[in-house]
Order: C-alpha cells, then structure tokens, then sequence
C-alpha cells in the first residue's frame, strides 16, 4: 500500500473517530440535562460526606437513611423489576390515607390551623429537612478562670462583642449563675469595666433563675454606675423584687417609670402578684383598677393572682367577677390553669354550694354536664343591625373599596341584588372551584351548586369574567348548568369579590349563608372598634359554609355550623366558661373546645 493510502485511511479514521466523539458528547448531554437537575437536588447531602473540615466519615446507615428518598430522584423510571408487584399495595396505602378525616368538624375549632398545616407540610415532605448548624457560642458547663476565658475568646470565630454573645447563650440556656460571674470577672478585669448591655442580660438571668440577693446586688450597682436605668432595667428589678421581702420597692420603681411612661401591663402584672403573695388584697386590687382605668388589657397570669387572692381572702367577690364579664365582653378565652383557679374559687364558698365540672358542648348547644343550652350564635335583630350597617359603610363603601373594584360595577351589582330575591346561600365561585382538581374547576363548582339546590335554597354564584370564557378549567357545558341552577353574577377580573359577597349575604338577611375558605380576616380587620369586629365573627361563624371534604363524583359534604355561641355566659345559677387547653396553639380565629361547667347545687 503506497504511502498517500495509508495517510488517507489515517484521516478517515480519525474522522470517524472525531465525529463518533462529537455524537456521544451531544448524546451525553441530552441524558446529562435530565440528570442535573435532580442531582442538584440531593447534591447538598452528599456534600457533608466530603467536607474536610469533619473529623471522619458519616456512619454509612446515617448517610443511608438521609439519601434514601433524595436518591431516589435521581431514577428516572422503576430500577427493580420486582417494583411493580408492591405498586398495588402503595396504592392501596395511600388512599387508606387520603381516606382519613385529618381536620375537625369545624374551621374554627381550636387547634385546627395548626393540625392542617402539620398535616399539609407532611404530605409535600418528599425529602428530610436537615437542621441546619447551630453557630451559638456554647457556654461552659462550669466556671472558668481568665486565662480559660481569654483563651476561649481568642479561638472563637467571632472574638467581636464575644461577652455579650457568651452571656445571651447562657441566658438561652439557663446556665448555673456562677458560671455568669466568672465571664463577669473575667471581662472586667481585662477591660477594666461592665457594659451596661452585658449587666442587663447578667439581671436577666439573675431575675428569670430566682438568685434574689443577686438582683439586690445588681440593684445597687446598677443605680450607682448609671444616672438612670432604661424601662427593660426597671421592668426586671420589678419583677424581681416582687418576689422577695423587698416587694414594696417595686411600688417605688413602678412609680418612676410613671414619670416617663405608662407602665406596662406586665409591670402592673408582677406588682400585683407581688403583693397578692405577701397578704396585701387591697393594694393588689388599687392596682388593678389603675390599669383598667389606663386601659391596658391585663394578662392571664395578673387575673390568676386575684383569683388566688380571692381564694385566701374573702371579699372582692363582685371584682372577680368583673373580671368573667370582661372576658366575655372581649371574648377572651382563660387558659386551662387559670380556669382551675376561678373553679377553685367558686368552690371556696361553701355556703353557695358551686359545683364545677370540665365538660364538653353537643351539636345542639347542651353542656354535656349540666344539660343547659348555651347561647346562640345567632344575631338579635339589634346586632345584625348594626352589622349591616358598619361592614356597608367600612367594607364595602370604605376608603379603599374602588382599589377592589369599580364605582359602575358595584352600582351594577347592588341593582342586580334589588332585582332578585332574597338568596339563602351565596358562593365564592372561584375560591369554591379550586378545591377540586386543577383543570377541572367548573366540575367541582357544578357539584356544590347542584348540591345546595338539592336542598331548594336559593342561590348566588359570584364568578369572575373569565370563568365564562370556555376553556380547559371552565367546561361551557357546566357553566351553563351552574347558570341554569343558580342566579350568576360575573365581575371584571381584575376585581375581588369578597365584598360583593359580603353585600349579597348581608343584604338577604340573617338567614342567608356564604360558600368560601376565605376566613375573612383582612375584611375584619377593616372595621373601627373591637365590639364590631367580635359581633362580625360571631356572625361569620354562623353562617360560613366549608366544604369538609370533596372527591369529584361523590355528595359535597359541608363542615357544620355551630348553633350556640363560645362565649364566656351566665345565667346567675350557672356559668359557662370556654378555655384553652395547656399546651394547645389556637389562632385568632378558632375557639376553644373545653368548658368550666358551674352550676349552684339545688
């Protein structure tokens, strides 16, 4: 073979060899493209394996365990061919567990936000939450000398402000006192003095661990270092002297803060407390009628302390309960060891025979215990009056109600609402739509219309434009129905429709319900006083319909309203006082579960 043959099958092979390279880089690519993306994903639990700044290697079934749901998405169809046999069996697990009721029978149960935010946050969990690294200075467990401290300062990561730092860690874990004065020592004689940011978190533990002759000593230093003391100094040495022998120096420290400012009602708190354990009632009591006429709202702890004064004292009945009746008319809920004490209280008088009971409340409104109906949750005719009138001119007509829509289409709107009958039930078509399956809306709509008028109500649907457009989500065929089924108004897109709602219900009269997930609460907020904003949610909570549950194909099934009210009551021979459980997260919108039972023995 001639030399020109043997470089012309050299080329060619290199070529061949050039493009065969070029093809599997395009083809490593493609695949590569799908694979990054969900490398990325677990990249940052394998990461811990391979930093050098870890003595050793993760234990291999700790890394197991962390990567096996985070592995898995790196596999892009089944990697077992045995797989498929348990497909069944999941199957059949996970709609066991779709099938279980995780929420209560009501959205206004107490506890419920919280049970259905845990419940949703374990459904999307798909991968372990690591916690992240604790960069809090470490305090040490016992006290160091200076050289220990100054050693310690010079191999933290951040020697700035490292004192103030050590002494918050010590605060956050409530380290033994002595450990807090050796970093006192220590920082003292190395700046050759005590800020007062660092005295003030040093008081902080003193007052909050119980180191009485701590305070005092604080106290003096404190008063002779500095022309005057901030409210966050003098709130603790209240609190502090409180508690001791020297609790009538708390009167002189409140005093002085006086001057310069109201009080809190925490500094009121401790003064009260402070003389109701040293035998003073009717201090205690002076005190708390000054800070209602201030018009602070006292907290739990200041209504325990005259509870128990007024277990150790007799007297002062008609304050305590004063105290019942401001509960009610703020609708403020005792939590469980204050409701112990005011069930310890009317027990006390053995010569009214009260006889408590933790009880529970029937559908119906009855007391499990003493078979008493409770309060309606219905409006008079005086308060649904009222009502009308503040949500009509703070809701609907207020400042900001044409940034929701459009003088015209509110116009509109209300003209439409003359011509009609009163409505018994009013929906929030779009809220109520996205319940269901994502591009299924009027499907879901369509059931819940046609399930209120399978109950001969009549109804409004409150849509907006689009919604009449047909399209994948909104099936023209349905909305037809829906229009046929219900009277139909459809605002512009760009507007809200919770104050037409809001108008529709109110203006068709006290028995007229609404359709929504929407609690409402900015709209509340939108009202002008406290009372308006308590009688709003008294009447949303008897008329708002929520779906409980929904599977496309099956009956809409609705949460049910509750007919009694959960409100502090009395009938002068019983009360009747709804509380928090201890240990029980409740938002602003739910009510408590439990009751105080009191009835008078006959």
């Amino acid at each position: 073979m001639r030399l020109s043959d043997h470089r012309h099958a050299f080329f060619c092979r290199h070529e061949t060899s050039h493009l065969t390279v070029y093809r599997c880089s395009i083809l490593l690519l493609t695949m590569s493209s799908l694979l990054i993306l969900k490398t990325r994903i677990c990249l940052k639990y394998i990461s811990p394996l391979f930093n050098p700044s870890t003595a050793g290697f993760t234990p291999l079934n700790n890394v197991i365990s962390k990567l096996s749901v985070s592995s898995r998405l790196l596999c892009t169809k089944g990697g077992s061919r045995h797989a498929g046999n348990n497909r069944k069996e999941d199957r059949q697990r996970e709609f066991n567990i779709r099938e279980r009721l995780p929420f209560p029978k009501s959205v206004f149960a107490s506890g419920t936000a919280k049970r259905t935010a845990e419940y949703q946050k374990k459904r999307a969990e798909e991968e372990p939450d690591f916690p992240r690294k604790n960069k809090r200075v470490k305090p040490p467990d016992h006290p160091l000398t200076a050289s220990e401290w100054k050693s310690l300062k010079l191999t933290s990561p951040n020697p700035d402000r490292f004192d103030v730092r050590m002494m918050s860690s010590m605060l956050a874990d409530g380290t033994d006192i002595n450990v807090a004065k050796s970093l006192l020592a220590y920082v003292a004689m190395d700046t050759g003095t005590l800020s007062y940011e660092l005295l003030l978190r040093y008081l902080t533990l003193c007052v909050g661990s119980g180191h009485h002759s701590e305070v005092f000593d604080m106290y003096d230093i404190m008063r002779s270092r500095f022309r005057t003391l901030d409210t966050g100094a003098s709130s603790l040495f209240i609190k502090g002297f409180s508690r001791t022998e020297r609790w009538k120096e708390a009167l002189t420290i409140l005093e002085n803060i006086k001057r310069a400012i109201t009080p809190s009602p925490r500094n009121y708190g401790d003064t009260i407390a402070g003389a109701v354990l040293h035998g003073d009632g009717d201090t205690a009591w002076a005190l708390y009628a000054e800070l209602m006429e201030k018009g602070l709202i006292p907290n739990q702890e200041t209504w325990q302390a005259l509870f128990q004064c007024g277990l150790s004292h007799q007297g002062h009945e008609d304050g305590l309960q004063s105290i019942l009746l401001h509960m009610r008319d703020n609708q403020i809920y005792p939590e469980e060891t204050l409701a112990k004490d005011i069930k310890a209280w009317f027990e006390s008088h053995p010569e009214q025979k009260w006889i408590g009971s933790w009880s529970t409340v029937d559908p119906r409104g009855v007391c499990r215990s003493c078979q008493a109906e409770l309060e309606s949750i219905q409006l008079s005719r005086e308060e649904y009056a009222q009502l009308k009138d503040r949500v009509m001119g703070d809701v609907i007509q207020g400042r900001d109600v044409f940034n929701k829509t459009t003088p015209e289409e509110l116009e509109s709107f209300k003209n439409f609402v003359k011509r009609k009958p009163a409505f018994d039930v009013v929906i929030d078509g779009l809220n109520v739509a996205n319940i269901g399956i994502k591009g299924n809306q009027s499907q879901t709509l369509l059931e819940v219309v046609s399930e209120l008028e399978r109950q001969g109500l009549v109804i409004l649907v409150l849509g907006r434009k689009h919604m009449q457009r047909p399209s994948r989500s909104w099936d023209r065929h349905d909305m037809s129905l829906v229009q046929q089924k219900a009277h139909c108004f459809f605002t512009d897109n760009i507007s809200e429709d919770d104050p037409f709602l809001l108008y529709a219900t109110l203006h068709s009269g006290n028995h007229c319900n609404f359709v929504s997930r929407d609690l409402m609460r900015d709209h509340k907020a939108c009202l002008p006083d406290g009372a308006t904003r308590r009688l709003f949610f008294k009447w949303q909570r008897g008329h708002q319909l929520v779906l409980s549950s929904y599977t496309p194909g099956k009956r809409v099934r609705f949460q049910r309203i509750l007919s009694y009210d959960t409100i502090v009551q009395t009938n002068g021979g019983s009360w009747h006082i709804p509380y928090d459980e201890n240990g029980a997260e409740r938002c602003t919108y739910e009510v408590p579960q439990k009751w105080l039972c009191l009835t008078k023995a006959k």
